[in-house]
């Protein structure tokens, strides 16, 4: 919440605002609500989220890039069995791995490396967001119907979408 990140001053916001410093790998309960965390792979430092209430998982790993070797364990272990993955898929492999313009090692993965962890670790649905801005509505409804061809239960996020995690 500082700049240039946050470039609007925290005085500004018209609430009562309480603040919880987190540290990857806390589990914090609130009420009948568990928030597990854990580390991303992100050159600033990112954190992800999976949430469980009732018995539903939805699991939230923005700014995040995937290993080349490897699926990230922190990922796949926050993804486990959940209702919903909410991933980063900034790219397309064919963007990340460009000869001429690479993506490698700026903290943001891509759909197809989203699809993988959400089948290794059992994901019921995944949802692609956090869309390179240079991609208009097209290209990303050719990428939709290239990760449902792979992963049936998936869709891009869209702005003001829900998701009913039951």
């Amino acid at each position: 919440m500082l700049h240039p990140n946050f470039p609007v001053p925290i005085q500004v916001m018209q609430s009562a605002l309480k603040f919880n410093d987190l540290t990857p790998g806390d589990i914090v309960e609130l009420d009948d609500v568990k928030v597990e965390t854990a580390l991303l792979n992100h050159p600033n430092t990112a954190i992800g989220y999976r949430v469980t209430w009732q018995g539903h998982t939805a699991v939230y790993c923005t700014d995040t890039e995937h290993f080349p070797d490897r699926l990230d364990e922190n990922v796949v272990h926050l993804a486990r069995n959940a209702d919903v993955l909410i991933y980063d898929a900034n790219y397309t492999n064919e963007e990340y791995y460009d000869f001429k313009s690479p993506k490698v090692g700026w903290g943001h993965s891509t759909w197809q490396a989203g699809v993988e962890v959400a089948k290794a670790a059992g994901v019921k649905k995944v949802v692609m967001f956090h869309h390179d801005p240079g991609h208009d509505d097209n290209f990303l409804d050719r990428v939709e119907a290239d990760v449902q061809a792979v992963f049936a239960n998936s869709c891009l996020a869209r702005e003001g979408m829900s998701i009913p995690v039951i």
